[in-house]
């Protein structure tokens, strides 16, 4: 279904919203696991591996990030690439849903692709810790080096397994979702990098109480002002009420798709399974990742 509101593209795919207390939705233990994201391998990335690297440039730091060439990848052909930013470290709520703040710990991206299809590129956060970089498990580090390691890596990859440049997608959970406009929007420098986004659980502006600086809605304006209509898939456990209510109260012209998440979990482990969400992202997916 599509309507238009104050110049606003809305795509509602699970309508009415959910606005039922999370303590009343199902948790996601009760759809078994269909997937599993691979483990994490040594030496040189190949098809259907997942490996740690660190990008020319930052050797001998601690950052690294993680790459996955899919299952079907070869060099005879420009491949989609996702990128995703994990959420916060040290997260764990009474349901059990857990986030190590990792770029190993994240899951988006396999369980959209099931592997096959698209490079999938977990990004970190960095951080400077007694006088050496790292990745940095909550917020942001330091944004511009986190932005400068981004660019950087994004490049280096895109060189060396065939990635395309015009099929680049961001997304990202919970603080990775905010990071899809916070980081993602940044400046038009790395605004340009990407054709799409997914943000599931968080959206940047809509809580304005975060510890950081730029929370405020004026910052997260200027950034949202960046995305020029590219589109972009939001989702939340149990309503995207609120982000849509801010979205609406900008006046910006935006391809929004909301698609809440019928389970009280906080968490991006939905991907793993057979949910009607996850067929409704993968859609979604394939029409913007598609050659045009």
């Amino acid at each position: 279904m599509n309507s238009v509101r104050l110049g606003i593209v809305f795509n509602i795919l699970l309508s009415p919203l959910l606005a039922t207390q999370a303590t009343a939705l199902p948790d996601l233990s009760s759809v078994a696991v269909d997937l599993e994201v691979p483990a994490i391998q040594t030496g040189a990335p190949a098809a259907g591996l997942r490996v740690r690297q660190t990008t020319a440039g930052w050797e001998g730091t601690q950052v690294h990030h993680v790459l996955y060439l899919p299952t079907d990848w070869q060099p005879d052909r420009d491949w989609p690439v996702i990128v995703e930013y994990a959420g916060n470290g040290g997260y764990q709520n009474k349901y059990g849903d857990v986030s190590d703040g990792s770029v190993e710990g994240s899951r988006l991206g396999y369980g959209l692709t099931a592997g096959r299809g698209c490079l999938w590129l977990c990004l970190p956060y960095l951080e400077k810790v007694e006088g050496t970089w790292q990745n940095a498990p909550k917020w942001w580090g330091d944004v511009e080096e986190t932005k400068r390691y981004c660019l950087a890596t994004l490049k280096e990859t895109l060189a060396r397994y065939h990635g395309d440049p015009k099929r680049v997608l961001l997304c990202g959970f919970s603080r990775g979702s905010i990071a899809c406009n916070y980081i993602g929007l940044h400046d038009d420098e790395i605004a340009r990098q990407w054709c799409g986004f997914l943000c599931h659980s968080h959206y940047d502006g809509v809580r304005t109480s975060w510890p950081y600086g730029g929370a405020d809605r004026d910052a997260a304006l200027v950034r949202l002002k960046r995305l020029q209509g590219r589109p972009q898939f939001i989702s939340h456990e149990g309503s995207t009420a609120e982000t849509e209510a801010w979205l609406r109260s900008t006046g910006i012209m935006g391809n929004w798709t909301f698609a809440p998440l019928p389970y009280r979990n906080h968490s991006d482990a939905w991907t793993l399974r057979d949910i009607p969400l996850r067929q409704q992202a993968r859609d979604w997916l394939h029409k913007v990742l598609e050659k045009k």
